[in-house]
């Protein structure tokens, strides 16, 4: 069903294939990239390298004859380069690798399994990134608290904390200020009826008016 246009018993490839697999490369990537650009918060930049990453992989491949076993080879060194500058999120990685199985299906001239699954592949992240299904109640957030030396932390929040979070858990604990105060981490999880600004007076009052900060997390650096 899923036939290649290339002739693997010929000595050289086919010009028209050649053109029309990469033809087909650039349109697919161009997908990808759409898609990406639909459902996530992305840069110019990471959408063009969306676009022609399909293509590269492509010629990979026909630059081994449709060797698969050499080109996934030739295609673990390009691991050692950097797609961006900084650590992608998980929609950007899944991205990348939808790309590169593109290019490597068009690279052995399967054009119609490539088109196929691009497009299974495009649908089921779009149902996915539209409809609430992997929807978190309650989105993890960063409380760092400040306390003086004397003060006994240990169950000093918690009857704040069950008031206005529904999960809270101390990461961390280290001294500051030449081991004069404290600083406590916690992971928490805000209640939809709670009131920053009520929630974090209620801490200033419990930790003499020292610095508290709440750090909301993106959702797209969340993997």
């Amino acid at each position: 069903m899923f036939n290649s246009i290339f002739d693997t018993t010929a000595a050289s490839l086919d010009i028209k294939s050649i053109l029309l697999a990469s033809v087909a490369a650039v349109l697919l990537g161009l997908v990808v990239a759409f898609t990406h650009l639909k459902t996530s918060r992305t840069t110019k930049n990471f959408l063009i390298t969306l676009t022609v990453l399909p293509l590269l992989v492509e010629v990979v491949m026909l630059m081994v004859n449709g060797s698969l076993g050499t080109s996934i080879a030739i295609l673990g060194a390009f691991s050692l380069i950097r797609f961006r500058s900084i650590a992608g999120n998980s929609k950007e990685i899944s991205s990348v690798f939808l790309a590169m199985a593109i290019g490597l299906a068009l690279g052995m001239g399967h054009l119609l399994f490539a088109t196929a699954f691009t497009a299974l592949a495009v649908a089921v992240i779009f149902l996915l990134s539209k409809t609430n299904l992997f929807n978190l109640s309650a989105q993890p957030q960063t409380l760092q608290i400040t306390v003086p030396e004397d003060l006994d932390y240990t169950k000093m929040f918690d009857e704040i904390f069950k008031k206005y979070t529904t999960s809270a858990e101390l990461v961390r604990s280290n001294t500051t200020n030449m081991g004069s105060l404290y600083q406590l981490t916690y992971e928490v999880c805000l209640k939809k009826s709670t009131n920053e600004k009520e929630f974090l007076d209620k801490i200033r009052v419990k930790n003499s008016n020292l610095k508290v900060l709440l750090s909301h997390v993106s959702k797209e650096a969340m993997i």
